[in-house]
């Protein structure tokens, strides 16, 4: 069978993302057996199973989300944690996410991953950390599956927490996991879904939540474990300043110091947030190649602090964009992520904005870079067909056609992505995917009604209502 060839036509603009940034106008992508095997400014007369006519549409290499909480969707927009910031959120909302589901982790993952992928994005990671106990065994399991139904690629994080409240740390007991669980379980999913090749579909990381909810023990036995099986590692990190008071406290260091005493500051790790970090912490984490996912919607929503990227960038470190759990953000729409990272950076002082431009390299080659992938994150030939088309042709970019991608960063996007490929086939064609969409929306809906009831009669607590 000869291999699947599409080709993308006369795009009004393909913004490669390669090392050199190139940007140019018509043309055309081919793209054969998953893989792009050529594009240029020249016009390409081949055969093809498929053209695709771009020429209202901007090509950039699809989003690549750093950090989610997938199952959050459940729990959206709860009056009782609206006007919150992270610890007195956190506290409110582990009484709901006791309550989570087999069923609720892959619906929820199915809702968040499509939300993703109708926003542009092609690999997203996840932080998937609680695991109730009668919630079942094969959480991370049900995240892959969802994943793979959709078909995006995806690099789920085996997150976990040990230190419960009775020990000192923020968590329920009930939602906390010994370490032995946790090992057995990191051994058994790494044996059955990680995938090391070029184009991987489904690659693993191993991400400890919080210095607030993980043991010291199990932080430095994770840095060691990764380091013996080449793995990544993943964890929130100076969000905010409880956070920074809790390891003054707890540890007597500041967040940075505490990851280098367990061994967690180094080429293969990366952090969510590092939002309060002094210049020399900055300038450590540069030299050390660690890389970091900004939030910029979340840490508005919650209050937590605007990062320092310019500086991050400036200093070597990879940075990347994560839309954060969709309970704290409350969308997962990586282009209002990098509308937001943009116009975040703009409350600073103006030697340390961002361009639009910056913004579109941390959401792709950033992205990349801190998931340790070099085949996904641009267009050139070799690299994964993943990409996404946007037309910018609607109402919503009248008058913004003199610079079709700064466009796609300053106006507020009225509809979905127009074509989404993910390793060369197809996902989302005319901002349609091939989801019965109604029927995931109503047993969502139906599974996070439930999760809130089940939550309020065990509590007792009246979550519709603000404190």
């Amino acid at each position: 069978m000869s291999p699947k060839r599409i080709l993308i036509k006369n795009p009004k603009l393909v913004a490669t993302m390669d090392d050199q940034r190139r940007e140019f106008s018509g043309g055309h992508i081919l793209i054969e057996n998953g893989v792009i095997t050529s594009l240029g400014p020249n016009p390409l007369d081949v055969r093809a199973d498929e053209v695709i006519d771009a020429s209202e549409m901007v090509a950039l290499p699809g989003f690549i989300n750093t950090h989610h909480h997938l199952y959050q969707s459940l729990t959206r927009n709860i009056p009782r944690m609206q006007d919150q910031p992270l610890f007195s959120w956190l506290k409110n909302h582990y009484q709901l996410w006791r309550e989570l589901t087999e069923e609720g982790v892959f619906v929820s993952a199915q809702v968040g991953l499509l939300e993703l992928m109708k926003s542009g994005t092609t690999t997203s990671s996840d932080h998937l950390y609680l695991f109730p106990k009668q919630a079942g065994k094969q959480l991370i399991d049900a995240e892959i599956n969802a994943a793979r139904q959709l078909g995006i690629r995806f690099q789920p994080t085996r997150g976990s927490m040990t230190l419960g409240e009775s020990a000192g740390g923020l968590p329920p007991d009930d939602v906390v996991q010994d370490e032995s669980v946790i090992l057995a379980d990191i051994k058994r999913l790494l044996a059955k879904y990680h995938d090391t090749a070029p184009g991987a579909m489904t690659r693993l990381a191993l991400a400890p939540c919080s210095p607030f909810s993980v043991t010291t023990e199990q932080m430095a036995h994770t840095a060691a474990f990764a380091a013996e099986n080449d793995l990544r590692i993943h964890t929130h990190l100076a969000e905010t300043l409880d956070e920074e008071k809790f390891c003054i406290q707890q540890f007597g260091m500041r967040p940075v110091d505490y990851m280098e005493s367990v061994n967690w500051v180094g080429e293969n790790a990366w952090y969510a947030h590092a939002i309060h970090l002094n210049n020399d912490e900055v300038e450590r984490l540069g030299s050390a190649g660690t890389g970091v996912s900004h939030c910029p919607s979340s840490n508005m929503r919650l209050g937590s602090g605007i990062a320092r990227i310019r500086e991050l960038l400036d200093a070597g470190v990879r940075v990347s964009l994560g839309v954060d759990g969709t309970a704290s953000n409350d969308s997962g729409n990586m282009l209002m992520e990098i509308r937001n990272a943009l116009y975040l950076s703009r409350m600073r002082d103006q030697g340390f904005w961002l361009t639009a431009r910056d913004v579109f390299w941390m959401a792709t080659r950033g992205g990349a870079a801190v998931l340790g992938r070099d085949d996904i994150g641009e267009l050139s030939p070799g690299k994964q067909a993943d990409i996404a088309l946007f037309r910018i042709d609607g109402l919503e970019y009248a008058g913004a056609q003199s610079d079709p991608l700064a466009a796609l960063a300053f106006t507020v996007r009225m509809g979905p992505v127009d074509y989404l490929l993910v390793n060369g086939e197809v996902r989302i064609r005319d901002g349609n995917s091939r989801m019965v969409e109604g029927e995931l929306i109503a047993s969502h809906n139906r599974l996070a009604a439930e999760m809130l009831a089940r939550a309020a009669q065990h509590t007792g607590i009246d979550f519709l209502h603000k404190e």
